[in-house]
């Protein structure tokens, strides 16, 4: 049944209304695209291996005037992959405080090794959130782990598909690796 001029009117101002008294803050929420682990290696200007020592509250900047807030995360860096040229020993590692904002929550204090990939500020700070790759160590299979190393990084131009998107293959021509976040092995033939 079509809707009458008059229905659709009352549910425009209906939805209006309703946008109008939603809670400030309520609807606004962290969200990323999905992206392959070589995308994101090749995409970020520091890319680590790393323990996490402990974490501090701090201000977001030096003005007084601004509320905001970070964490900071003290580190102890196992493996630097990508970044040399940028930063030699990274010591901290910054992240919005609030998860509205891509903020990370990490364990301090802990055995547990993150893979790590970031930003560095013109500050020098590195920053991380939520739509870098920071996933645990142990979670990444042999295949991401190798990739760190000899193949993510030599063929940036490529185009991956996210890991949702099947079948994961490595391309011969483009060099570009496949292998998911789940620990699927690359299929060796060409694209």
């Amino acid at each position: 049944m079509p809707w009458s001029p008059l229905a659709a009117l009352s549910w425009a101002l209906v939805l209006r209304l309703l946008a109008l008294l939603w809670p400030p803050g309520l609807g606004e929420a962290c969200s990323c695209a999905p992206a392959h682990p070589q995308q994101h290696v090749c995409h970020s200007a520091l890319v680590i291996r790393a323990k996490i020592s402990s974490e501090k509250v701090v201000p977001a900047s030096e003005d007084p005037a601004d509320t905001q807030k970070m964490i900071r995360y003290e580190i102890k860096q196992i493996k630097m992959f990508k970044g040399f040229e940028k930063a030699k020993d990274v010591q901290y590692v910054y992240t919005p405080f609030d998860s509205s904002l891509c903020g990370v929550k990490l364990e301090t204090n802990s055995q547990k090794q993150y893979l790590l990939t970031g930003q560095i500020l013109s500050d020098g700070k590195v920053f991380i959130h939520l739509c870098n790759y920071i996933e645990p160590w142990e979670d990444l299979s042999l295949v991401q782990r190798e990739s760190l190393n000899h193949h993510y990084h030599q063929n940036c131009g490529c185009q991956c598909p996210v890991p949702s998107q099947l079948p994961m293959s490595v391309s011969g021509q483009t060099g570009c690796w496949n292998g998911s976040s789940m620990g699927t092995r690359p299929n060796t033939t060409s694209a």
